[in-house]
């Protein structure tokens, strides 16, 4: 009798497509008020999306929406989901101090806290930009209650990654460290189940490495995606060329993908797999 296939995490980054570390050159977050806010009616699509799918998922909710939508945590809990914690302001950690990022992140669990009425037991960072430069960040996260962290991308990029980090969950620092999915091809880790790498590439592509990951490697993927991904009628940005293609491509695909991805894969909430699987903490 085969082993059941390892069920995969799914999770959703909820911010909104002005605060993305693309537009940053462009969108200071000063002005953020006075864009439109196109977030919470993503969320709700996705919440249907997800109830349709019979689908349950960790949200790392910004604090910053949760301030400026103040029910949405709540019905995202209230939908039988798990709300992690995005930080705040959602700043790239190069560009904190840890007396700042402490800060950071005490603001937003708090809230969310008070929001949702539970503990806020998962954080990833804004940009995945725990780095070898800002691994001190995991030391303040375990001081500040949390026990996992899906923060650190175990490829090589421009704005964030550990090319030789595990790219499995492991211990770290007194915290459950679940790395987004990643495919090893030459000794180099290439990420296939989330956010820019979904959308761009072919869903056979995806398909296959979380099966591999599944039926080969025997553990569970990571699924990520942003609410402003299943949006293609969001406002366009004046930005840099990259950046823009980076984050406009393929937008009226994410959603389908997202959907086959809940018909042929099994999901559940980080915390779940987190269990499931008998990850714990290293201290």
């Amino acid at each position: 009798m085969q082993n059941p296939q390892p069920v995969n995490a799914l999770t959703v980054d909820v911010e909104d497509y002005f605060h993305v570390e693309a537009f940053a050159s462009s969108i200071s977050p000063a002005d953020w008020a006075g864009y439109e806010m196109r977030v919470e009616g993503n969320v709700n699509r996705i919440l249907d999306i997800f109830a349709r799918h019979d689908a349950k998922a960790t949200f790392f909710i910004l604090g910053w929406v949760a301030e400026k939508a103040p029910g949405l945590a709540k019905r995202i809990a209230d939908a039988g989901h798990e709300v992690g914690c995005h930080g705040y302001a959602h700043q790239h950690i190069r560009r904190q101090t840890p007396e700042g990022f402490r800060e950071d992140v005490r603001r937003a669990r708090r809230l969310l806290a008070e929001q949702t009425g539970q503990a806020v037991r998962c954080y990833r960072a804004p940009s995945f930009s725990i780095t070898e430069a800002t691994l001190w960040a995991l030391d303040i996260l375990a001081e500040e209650g949390f026990e996992i962290d899906s923060s650190i991308f175990p490829a090589r990029h421009d704005l964030y990654g550990i090319p030789d980090a595990p790219r499995f969950p492991h211990g770290r620092n007194g915290l459950v460290e679940f790395p987004p999915t990643t495919i090893k091809k030459a000794s180099v880790g290439i990420g296939v189940a989330g956010g820019g790498y979904l959308r761009l590439l072919p869903y056979q592509v995806t398909r296959w490495a979380i099966r591999h990951v599944n039926e080969v490697e025997g553990q569970p993927a990571m699924v990520y995606f942003h609410p402003w991904e299943i949006d293609p009628g969001q406002p366009r940005i004046a930005a840099p060329l990259k950046s823009r293609l980076r984050h406009y491509t393929h937008l009226g695909r994410m959603q389908g993908k997202v959907e086959r991805l809940l018909q042929e894969f099994s999901f559940a909430t980080v915390s779940e797999v987190c269990l499931s699987r008998g990850y714990a903490p290293s201290h």
